[in-house]
């Protein structure tokens, strides 16, 4: 096509952003950068016309000849309105094209322009009118369906008048939403004929687009239920997707983006892109598809390489060690011992070094959690922990199937997710207290979570993809071995921690719980608690092996006094004395031990260990006429009345030895009964207590009440050595007793009891049963000092019991 230049012009430019003018309309301008405004200037002093032409890019701020198209609307401007904002509301008169020549320098765009002629290519006039009604249906058409264009019944009446092809193709333009680049394509078309085509040509494109919003909007009616409006929208924005062959959107691209994002392993990666593809062919509100998000939300917040930066300095965490825990030196140094491998061997590549799993046994109360902590704070390491008290279903630990309707998975893998990190400190607590039923045995899920050379693939049921779980510090606690399954306890170290001494007690109580109690009270520099007082707190109200009831009986003594302080305030610090804690506390609810440490017949006091540490057993026997029954009460194991058996049944073969009646098993009835008898009781430490006191009954002579033994009795009078030797006589010592018997195979254990108690207690070790009686029974010198108890205690006391 060529373009005829009809006429020259010198004329300011004016640039717009994204308006483009047609000749033949009128048009609204807004003018506010000073370049603009100074040629608009310059139009107003001449002849008020003004060349409008538009940017290329409309985000430049001061363009040049270069930025511009370089065809524009050659106008006159009718109206110049100053608004509030200092901004030029400019109404133009489009009157012809023009195309740009050359830019004149100066502060202004100026140029050298020339009008371009309209030309119409040889046709047939009825062609063109036909194309000309085409039109104008199209555009009625247009107008209706298009829901961002604004145009009342009078300016379309006005519009349908028009006869003529080039002023039709220009007002059409005008009232159209297109780009921008669509319309100044009409500006620079000089051919009428070709521009009504070009004008006709657009209004079918977007009719056929108007159409095809139509059909996704009834198919997916056609699918949708008219009350579920949010299921309704995604089904749409899928049918637009599909219509348009975009792949944009959604929530399946931002899944992607965090699948590249996570620095996932590769069989985690190629599952989750796995299940991302599942999502993306199901129906968006179907319960599958629910199961299918929660599954990659879990996958997604899981730490698969996030490490916490480790501090390794064993200086550093004995520090901490001590700021948190007093005493307690052997767990403390195997905790050490285990650092300094960490420390040493961090950065030796490939390194093979499996760290063992630590497993802290003692009695409630002694620390074995707070231990956990404060490894955890030491090493600046995520913590974690997971109490197995009462779990009883293997999926606790490995998971749900996604088979199963609000499956999730097991309790490893949630802790992983919440620490956020796949080096924290894990901390399994109460280990020793699951059980196992039809729905399977937890300890046995664990014996792969705690396998130093299996853990690195933990595989959960419901992820089905292996887990590295070889970074995370597992430290399980405990309060007896006795109730974990041998093949989980020999994949873990067990550290021993012992219960306290009572000056240990006194000091963690002044350290520790005094003052924490005092300041959740309101007390600090209110109150004090003297020595006195915290040891007549510990031995009289409180019997235990770790300090959880010493911190009650603390903490029931800073609220008696907190309500007396609000009563009657004092001034300065209120000392808390012996006395004061008889009146705060009442009246002691265990009684005074010197008062079974006279000697007694048929009375012998055991040692024994539970779960809670060591305690005193006292243990009666008494003879009276029978046929020689044996009865044995107070709750006993097998293994405690197989011990008490064994124990008569030598006693039998040694009856002249000992000094009894050899019929005793045929004429005597025996009753052995052990203390306490709500209290379970099992094992065969007791067994040398129990013979002792069946002799005292037979023969008539007293028991020395000051000395405590433990020790298996055999059927050949040996004394076997026996378990929990520190905790025993840790016992004694908190009962008052000074002297103790054990087994000489034990001897090697007392290197185990802290010297301030050995210092305290005598220790006599034995091998055979004759050992014991000779030490346990008065002689007669000693027998004639003996001061018989009050009616009713000895022998008839026994038989009442």
């Amino acid at each position: 096509m060529r373009l005829t230049r009809v006429m020259d012009w010198e004329l300011p430019v004016i640039a717009l952003r994204t308006q483009v003018v047609l000749p033949r309309t009128l048009e609204n301008v807004d003018v506010g950068r000073p370049k603009s405004k100074r040629s608009l200037e310059e139009a107003q002093a001449a002849d008020n016309r003004v060349l409008l032409v538009v940017q290329r890019d409309p985000r430049v701020d001061d363009p040049t000849g270069e930025d511009l198209y370089t065809i524009g609307t050659l106008c006159i401007i009718k109206q110049v309105i100053r608004l509030p904002d200092d901004t030029l509301q400019v109404l133009v008169e489009g009157r012809e094209r023009a195309t740009i020549k050359a830019f004149l320098p100066g502060p202004s765009l100026r140029a050298h322009v020339s009008t371009i002629s309209e030309s119409t290519s040889e046709q047939d006039t009825a062609h063109i009118e036909a194309l000309i009604e085409q039109t104008k249906a199209a555009f009625t058409e247009y107008a209706q369906q298009n829901k961002n264009l604004r145009l009342d019944s009078f300016h379309l009446e006005n519009l349908k008048g028009l006869r003529e092809a080039g002023p039709l193709a220009d007002v059409i333009t005008k009232y159209s939403t297109w780009e921008v680049r669509d319309k100044q394509m009409i500006l620079e078309e000089a051919d009428i004929q070709k521009r009504i085509e070009l004008v006709y040509a657009l209004l079918s494109r977007d009719l056929e687009r108007f159409d095809t919003e139509k059909q996704i909007s009834a198919r997916v009616k056609q699918q949708m239920d008219s009350n579920q409006r949010e299921y309704y929208l995604r089904e749409q924005m899928k049918a637009i997707q599909r219509e348009l062959g975009s792949d944009e959107a959604s929530e399946t691209e931002e899944l992607r983006q965090r699948v590249e994002e996570k620095n996932l392993p590769k069989e985690a990666k190629e599952r989750a892109i796995k299940e991302i593809e599942r999502l993306e062919k199901m129906s968006g509100g179907s319960p599958e598809a629910t199961v299918v998000r929660t599954y990659l939300d879990v996958v997604l917040d899981l730490p698969w390489s996030e490490l916490d930066d480790e501090l390794l300095d064993i200086t550093h965490t004995e520090k901490i060690l001590n700021e948190d825990h007093y005493a307690l030196d052997e767990p403390k140094e195997r905790i050490l011992e285990f650092l300094a491998v960490r420390q040493l061997t961090k950065d030796i590549e490939e390194n093979t070094y499996k760290a063992p799993i630590l497993c802290l046994v003692g009695p409630p109360g002694v620390g074995k959690t707070s231990l956990g902590k404060s490894i955890a704070r030491s090493l600046n390491r995520e913590f974690v922990r997971m109490s197995l008290g009462g779990v009883r279903d293997e999926a606790e630990i490995r998971g749900h199937r996604r088979t199963y309707i609000g499956s999730l998975p097991g309790r490893i893998i949630q802790g992983m997710k919440t620490a956020g990190k796949i080096n924290p400190v894990f901390l399994l607590d109460e280990v020793d207290k699951m059980t196992a039923d039809f729905r399977g045995d937890p300890s046995s899920a664990l014996l792969e979570v705690l396998d130093p050379e299996q853990n690195n693939t933990f595989v959960d049921h419901y992820l089905e993809i292996p887990y590295d779980l070889s970074k995370v510090m597992f430290i399980t606690t405990a309060n007896s071995l006795m109730t974990i399954p041998r093949p989980l306890l020999d994949r873990m170290e067990v550290i021993q921690i012992p219960g306290y001494t009572l000056d240990e007690k006194i000091e963690i109580a002044k350290r520790f719980r005094i003052p924490r109690q005092l300041a959740d009270h309101g007390l600090e520099g209110k109150l004090t608690m003297g020595e006195d007082a915290i040891r007549k707190t510990i031995t009289e109200y409180t019997r235990e092996a770790g300090v959880r009831n010493m911190d009650r009986m603390i903490a029931k003594i800073a609220r008696k006094m907190a309500k007396g302080y609000l009563e009657n305030a004092w001034n300065g610090e209120e000392s808390v004395d012996e006395q004061s804690v008889r009146d705060l506390l009442g009246v002691p609810p265990f009684r005074d031990e010197q008062a079974e440490k006279v000697p007694q017949i048929g009375l012998a006091h055991g040692l024994a260990w539970t779960s809670v540490g060591g305690v005193t057993l006292d243990i009666e026997a008494v003879s009276v006429p029978g046929a020689g029954k044996v009865t044995l009460t107070g709750q006993l194991g097998d293994v405690m009345k197989e011990s008490a058996q064994a124990g008569i049944a030598y006693l039998r073969n040694h009856a002249a030895q000992f000094g009894l009646p050899e019929d005793f098993h045929e004429s005597r009835d025996l009753h052995v009964h052990v203390l306490e008898g709500a209290t379970p009781k099992d094992g065969p430490s007791a067994g040398i207590a129990m013979a002792t006191a069946v002799v005292s009954a037979l023969s008539g002579q007293p028991v020395r009440g000051d000395i405590a033994m433990t020790g298996e009795i055999t059927l050949r009078g040996r004394v076997l050595p026996i378990g929990g030797v520190k905790e025993k006589l840790l016992a004694a010592h908190q009962a008052g007793i000074k002297q103790v018997i054990i087994p000489q195979a034990n001897e090697a254990n007392l290197e185990e009891v802290p010297e301030s108690i050995l210092a305290e207690l005598d220790i006599r070790t034995v091998k055979t049963f004759q050992e014991v009686l000779d030490q346990m029974l008065l002689d007669d010198e000693s027998q004639a000092e003996f001061v018989p108890p009050p009616k009713g205690e000895g022998q008839g006391a026994s038989a009442q019991v």
